[in-house]
């Protein structure tokens, strides 16, 4: 749950930055959120979050 809500914080944060820059307008970003939002309730949603932790833990593997 942690990393799933720090994902959206952090993709909300990268959203903002690219409205304010001048890079994504109004409209693509909305298109942008609602097919995040109906992808979510798909029956690929699982194997996005899958591919998403294995991700996370490879990266958390790295030893610097």
């Amino acid at each position: 749950m942690a990393i799933s809500l720090s994902v959206v914080l952090l993709l909300a944060i990268i959203l903002v930055v690219l409205i304010r820059g001048g890079n994504l307008k109004g409209g693509p970003a909305v298109v942008a959120v609602l097919f995040g939002f109906f992808l979510a309730s798909t029956g690929m949603a699982d194997d996005i979050q899958r591919f998403l932790d294995s991700i996370t833990q490879t990266v958390g593997a790295i030893k610097f």
